[in-house]
């Protein structure tokens, strides 16, 4: 058999984009005579469709999409598409098995992943049937996506004796993803003593990254195919070729630093933005994502505000310039000293606002934010907010201030992987774009005079590994501080994350690169007085 598998990226709800896309595909591969080809899950409605699922027209339309698809696959060839599937018993993630030009048949996913992002059992049966086919003497297994992953499953997969199992995915992003993901994998590949065909998602959507990476899996449990990472591709695998294991090595900075580019791109092109506006600081937050921005969409639709105020310094407010000038982007410098100075005067008239207190800093913050969200509102141009996680862990940022923007770029991304990430960057620039002085300064939000972030907070890089032991491992007050770390500053960062929940519920989203996020991910009550 002649197999190919088309990992693409369908936009959420565009029925006719996602069709149009894969009738070329389709006819492509009827023209190389491809006895098989497979298309990741969901591809023909888009992942993860959410509530859409509860609409009727939605489900409608993708019987109709399935169906006009059908029609395209002409002669011997079958196609194996992700789309949803209504019936008396219930919606059901599906996989349809197309061939002379109707649905033959429909395979439905058993195992409804329900934790982190997933949220599949709220919309989902889930099928009860393990399915084989025959094609050529060959037998093929069809499963989706978290069916791999389930002894259930491989177990029942195994007792057929399968030559092959295609597995059709939509496997969101994080660091560290790829290796879990091919552990499961091999291990599935040698329990069942068959090939694994894996066909992922790729392209970003809202909050998640699908990085496609599409493998064919040998029933030694190793990788003799791999697709591209964090692009479409078409792989082609003939049954009667051999083929050596391929071992590709990957940055995971590099895997981190993709994942950003792509989640701005798609996020900008599919809700039909053309251009972005950055606050630059001259810090190395905005420089990073200015730096991604413009990787994504092209220096000329990126646009820096520079908008310094009395505290900042000469050396910051040089540095705005140039990571603008260095990248090649326009910057328009606009000082908010004289519009805080007016704002001071009229609020001091009804009560004492001193320049130094807290919400003297959050003032210029908040200029800051309306300035940009009044360009944005002129211009039509998307702002990219710059916060980073260990800010927006701890609540070190401003409500309508620098908190502001429609899509945050770096919301799941740590201040130390921000400077490992910076340096990345620089390295495939071939010169410092982001300047030197930019990455070895001291942070600082610079509201008030000789300010610095690690004073106020801690060492990033002891706050950042406190963050993640409380955040992504649930690990409670008394085993973090355990681990050798100063007790009073334990309860200070974790007081700080539990108290500033209010805050994250009115940030917009982010691109997740870790396993747990903030949004989706991560579900904390507001109101709460429980303390771990």
């Amino acid at each position: 058999m002649k197999i190919a598998l088309a990992q693409i990226n369908p936009v959420v709800g565009d029925f006719e984009y996602n069709f149009s896309k894969m009738r070329r595909i389709i006819r492509e591969s009827l023209q190389k005579e491809m006895d098989l080809l497979i298309f990741p899950e969901l591809s023909l409605c888009g992942y993860p469709p959410e509530d859409l699922l509860f609409k009727p027209s939605f489900i409608k339309a993708n019987r109709k999409y399935i169906n006009k698809l059908s029609r395209e696959v002409k002669g011997e060839m079958v196609v194996i598409a992700g789309f949803v599937y209504q019936n008396e018993g219930g919606t059901f993630n599906s996989a349809g098995v197309l061939s002379g030009g109707k649905v033959k048949d429909v395979y439905s996913k058993i195992l409804l992943p329900n934790y982190g992002v997933f949220d599949e059992k709220r919309y989902f049966h889930p099928g009860k049937d393990i399915t084989v086919y025959v094609n050529e003497d060959i037998k093929i297994g069809l499963t989706i996506c978290e069916d791999i992953w389930g002894e259930t499953v491989v177990s029942g997969l195994r007792k057929e004796n399968l030559d092959l199992v295609v597995n059709i995915s939509a496997s969101p992003f994080y660091s560290g993803k790829l290796s879990l993901r091919k552990k499961f994998l091999a291990s599935g590949a040698k329990k069942l003593s068959s090939f694994i065909l894996y066909c992922n998602l790729a392209g970003a959507q809202d909050e998640l990254i699908f990085d496609g990476t599409s493998m064919v899996i040998n029933p030694r449990g190793e990788t003799i195919l791999q697709g591209k990472r964090f692009s479409e591709d078409f792989i082609t695998f003939d049954t009667q070729k051999k083929y050596r294991p391929v071992k590709l090595r990957h940055n995971p900075v590099e895997d981190i630093c993709r994942a950003l580019v792509l989640g701005v791109e798609d996020y900008v092109s599919k809700n039909n933005f053309e251009k972005v506006v950055v606050g630059v600081s001259g810090g190395i937050d905005s420089a990073l994502t200015l730096a991604i921005a413009k990787l994504a969409l092209g220096r000329e639709n990126v646009l820096g505000l520079i908008m310094p105020s009395q505290y900042t310094s000469k050396e910051t407010l040089s540095d705005a310039v140039k990571v603008c000038k260095n990248l090649g982007v326009k910057h328009s410098i606009i000082s908010i000293k004289d519009i805080y100075g007016s704002f001071m005067k009229e609020l001091s008239s009804s009560s004492h606002l001193d320049d130094f207190s807290l919400a003297a800093q959050n003032l210029q913050a908040r200029i800051r934010g309306n300035i940009l969200m009044s360009f944005s509102n002129q211009e039509g141009y998307l702002v990219l907010n710059t916060g980073n996680k260990s800010e927006v862990s701890v609540g070190y940022c401003t409500l309508y201030g620098d908190m502001v923007g429609g899509f945050g770029v770096l919301k799941d991304v740590y201040k130390t992987k921000v400077y490992k990430l910076a340096s990345f960057i620089n390295k495939i620039s071939r010169k410092k774009v982001i300047p030197q002085s930019i990455i070895k300064r001291s942070p600082s939000a610079e509201l008030k005079p000789n300010q610095k972030d690690e004073d106020e907070l801690a060492p990033y890089s002891l706050l950042d590994r406190i963050l993640k032991l409380y955040i992504e491992k649930d690990e409670c007050r008394g085993d973090i501080i355990k681990k050798g770390f100063n007790p009073k500053i334990v309860r200070k960062i974790l007081s700080m994350v539990d108290r500033n929940e209010y805050k994250r519920r009115q940030a917009p989203p982010g691109i997740k690169i870790t396993p747990k996020s903030f949004g989706k991910d991560r579900r904390m009550p507001i109101t709460c007085r429980f303390s771990s």
